[in-house]
């Protein structure tokens, strides 16, 4: 009996973990208490999904792709990292049209996994979007005293970074957050108008150094083609992996979204391929213009300008990569208030953090608190190596996500869906096969600090999140 019992309950403190929240509980939440306001239409998701993606990625990541891991092959790694991404976009596209709630693949990980998995990926999401916005913050950083010290104009070192000796304080990274913060705090549609405004301009930028930069190609810098092999090419494209982050953000907008079923499909899938085409064809040019192992550079198309003596084109550049980066950090702090904001109001966080301000329709108190932590991470510490930190948690994601449409598609067939994803279970599996691979591409120390982050998530969980769950309180 003594055995009989302690299996019981064993048993039962496992399916506990697992219980599922009913999707059409999730959808009636939203109507009561805790309402965000629906302002956003398929135009705003697809600039706020090329305003997350075009940023760092483009004009940070790719010299030093194409230095350290690709060569003149970058286009392939983003070929492979992007056909990763689509099939996954796939996957969030089915999901957001489904289920157009807040919280992106935490809460379909809730409606299809089991609580445990969608705290592990909630918790995961904190990280990737946290710190993601932190290392942009950072870059924002870079170019902007760049653009100063164009004009005469320097900083004191004590407070221009953190990476040089003298350096104590990163001031323009911790403003910028701040800054973003006040913005995302007083509405989103506020936010979605200087968001297009913003992304429309460097879509010129980039356009522009595409005119101008195909006339200097040389075919002869293309060879070798894949200097470092096919072992190179996957290198690179899980670390320009961090460059198409920001298309999955689309979807934690769902709330707020007038007709989701319809517009969110649109646009993820529309911003992710206007992105990719955009990074083959800049990637390509840079490495005809300029001899890969010179692209090592922090601004690498201001270099590939300079080097086609194309000075006047390479200062818009910088201010395109300005705004570009800009918009990057707004996308990453308004996906990351947005999951919070999910995870407080299903009791897995405080309660507090899902309070929506009576005026402005934002949830206030989450968007200032991850501000902070925001920009204090920014201004105190180097974090631009933690790129690969941000892919694994982003590549994680992906994975669940793409299981979860083959769980929901089996447990749910009757479920109403305005995109579905085509040859399930097969475009699924290989979103998730993509994304292991890219994952085991990624250095063994990345997996440690990745499961140590888990570690305290857990511990979190089941001290703290476990007793508050609002479902565990129904049942």
């Amino acid at each position: 009996m003594n055995i009989a019992r302690a299996v019981a309950i064993i048993a039962a403190f496992i399916s506990s973990l697992f219980r599922t929240k009913d999707i059409s509980t999730l959808l009636a939440e939203k109507e009561k208490g805790h309402q965000l306001k629906k302002a956003l239409g398929a135009f705003d998701l697809t600039m706020l999904g090329i305003g997350g993606i075009i940023g760092t990625g483009i004009f940070v990541l790719t010299g030093v792709a194409a230095a350290k891991h690709a060569g003149p092959a970058l286009p392939l790694s983003f070929i492979f990292a992007g056909f990763a991404c689509a099939f996954a976009a796939l996957c969030y596209a089915e999901f957001s049209s489904a289920v157009p709630v807040s919280g992106s693949v935490y809460t379909y990980s809730y409606a299809t996994l089991g609580e445990i998995i969608a705290w592990i990926i909630g918790w995961d999401l904190i990280l990737e979007y946290l710190l993601a916005a932190s290392t942009v913050a950072v870059g924002w950083s870079g170019y902007f005293q760049k653009l100063l010290n164009g004009f005469g104009l320097h900083l004191p070192p004590v407070v221009a970074s953190v990476d040089t000796p003298e350096g104590v304080f990163n001031l323009p990274a911790f403003l910028i957050v701040l800054l973003i913060t006040w913005l995302l705090s007083r509405g989103v549609k506020e936010s979605a108008r200087l968001n297009n405004i913003m992304v429309l301009i460097k879509v010129a930028v980039v356009l522009l150094f595409i005119v101008v930069g195909v006339w200097y190609v040389k075919p002869a810098n293309w060879t070798p083609f894949m200097p470092f092999g096919w072992g190179g090419v996957f290198s690179g494209a899980a670390f320009v992996f961090f460059a198409y982050i920001g298309f999955d953000a689309v979807a934690t907008a769902a709330e707020e979204v007038r007709n989701p079923k319809r517009d969110l499909p649109i646009g993820i899938i529309a911003s992710l391929a206007i992105c990719t085409v955009l990074y083959i064809i800049v990637s390509a040019l840079m490495t005809g213009i300029v001899p890969y192992p010179k692209l090592d550079d922090p601004a690498p198309i201001s270099l590939v300008l300079q080097v086609a003596g194309q000075d006047w084109v390479a200062g818009f550049v910088s201010l395109g990569a300005i705004l570009g980066i800009t918009t990057v950090l707004m996308v990453m702090l308004y996906g990351q208030t947005r999951i919070f904001f999910a995870m407080s109001r299903d009791g897995l966080l405080p309660r507090m953090f899902s309070g929506v301000h009576p005026r402005f329709q934002t949830p206030y108190r989450s968007t200032w608190l991850i501000g902070v932590i925001a920009s204090a991470l920014g201004g105190f510490f180097p974090l631009n190596k933690l790129a690969e930190l941000v892919n694994i948690g982003t590549l994680a994601a992906f994975t669940l996500i793409s299981i979860g449409v083959i769980v929901l598609r089996y447990s749910r067939p009757d479920l109403p869906r305005s995109f579905k994803v085509p040859f399930v279970p097969a475009i699924p599996l290989l979103a998730a096969g993509f994304c292991i691979f890219l994952m085991s591409q990624l250095p063994a120390d990345t997996w440690t600090l990745f499961g140590v982050w888990l570690l305290i998530g857990l511990a979190v969980y089941f001290t703290y999140s476990r007793r508050h769950s609002t479902l565990r309180a129904h049942n």
